[in-house]
């Protein structure tokens, strides 16, 4: 029996993110009942009419120059966007004009057949906002094959206490409030174990070179052995439509200190700190807390509370996938 074709629309390449999620997808288990195809838009839409897939997932962040390239694709199947770009906190940062972003994405949404949302505070945007229809819209949070961070042995913390920060060097991830509220702290107590790469990368080491407390990691490719070597893991993004680094972290049985934005609120219940986005004085604040804190029940709890993310993220991605090929109706969530 011929497996249904998923065409997947990507053109993220960087390591992490949209492209991670991706990637992972389309080689779990769902590839025995679907055949997943990944492509970027210029080399589907050469393809499409030998393609001939039953349903494609727009992985982009929606823009004005992408519409015509949405009702191009709707010829050929029904196109939903999976939204991993935009939130709050985005349009706080990066949208100058609020009512023609707005406009932009009421106009995407309303093109496609339907919109995967990656966090519940991602959906709730939306909804406030009315820039798509409530029945249109799928939430499938974000999760990640974890099975090797769950397997991580759980060890007391001591002094000083370690903390890990790991991901993108940009704007976004608010690397610099993190270094600025380190500054502040008193390094017999506290270290900082550093890792990534990205275009503040040099910023990011200017600051690091004045702080012996931290450690500067580079490009991390044993994520198991980086979070075992840390006590806490610090989420200091300016806006986060989802964070699997939290998730990252709860399944490695770590607590979490996470910038109080978006798809993060969701993440901290009984299992770490949120703390306003953007002010290293609090974040400095929160940080000297950690030690009076149960930081091995709060761990303990985060592992639990994700020891199923992925399975559950696989089981609501096929259910997804099933409704739509089968036609059955698509309702929110």
């Amino acid at each position: 029996m011929t497996k249904p074709k998923i065409l997947h629309l990507i053109g993220d390449q960087r390591f992490g993110g949209s492209n991670h999620l991706v990637k992972q997808l389309v080689d779990s288990s769902l590839q025995k009942k679907f055949d997943f195809v990944v492509l970027k838009l210029e080399e589907a839409k050469l393809q499409l009419k030998q393609l001939r897939p039953a349903l494609i997932i727009f992985h982009y962040p929606c823009a004005w120059k992408y519409l015509l390239d949405l009702v191009f694709l709707k010829r050929y199947s029904p196109v939903f966007i999976c939204d991993h770009h935009y939130c709050q906190g985005f349009e706080k940062y990066q949208v100058p004009s609020v009512f023609r972003f707005h406009l932009m994405l009421k106009i995407a949404y309303l093109i496609a057949d339907g919109v995967i949302s990656i966090s519940v505070a991602q959906h709730d945007w939306m909804k406030k906002h009315q820039l798509v229809n409530s029945t249109k819209v799928r939430i499938i949070q974000s999760a990640s094959k974890i099975d090797a961070l769950l397997n991580i042995e759980t060890k007391p913390c001591q002094s000083p206490l370690k903390l890990g920060a790991y991901g993108r060097f940009a704007h976004q991830k608010g690397f610099d409030v993190l270094l600025n509220a380190i500054a502040l702290l008193p390094p017999e107590l506290f270290q900082l174990y550093l890792g990534g790469y990205g275009p503040q990368e040099a910023q990011i080491q200017a600051i690091v070179a004045k702080l012996p407390q931290v450690k500067f990691l580079g490009k991390i490719n044993d994520l198991p052995a980086f979070l075992s070597s840390c006590d806490v893991i610090v989420v200091p993004s300016r806006w986060e439509a989802c964070g699997l680094v939290c998730l990252e972290a709860k399944a490695a049985g770590k607590p979490v200190l996470v910038s109080a934005v978006d798809g993060l609120c969701e993440q901290v219940n009984n299992c770490g700190i949120l703390v306003p986005p953007d002010n290293s004085q609090q974040l400095a604040e929160a940080i000297f807390s950690l030690p009076e804190q149960n930081l091995a029940l709060w761990g303990k709890i985060g592992r639990e509370s994700v020891r199923k993310a992925w399975s559950d993220f696989l089981i609501q991605w096929e259910q997804f996938l099933q409704e739509v090929i089968t036609n059955k109706s698509f309702e929110s969530q």
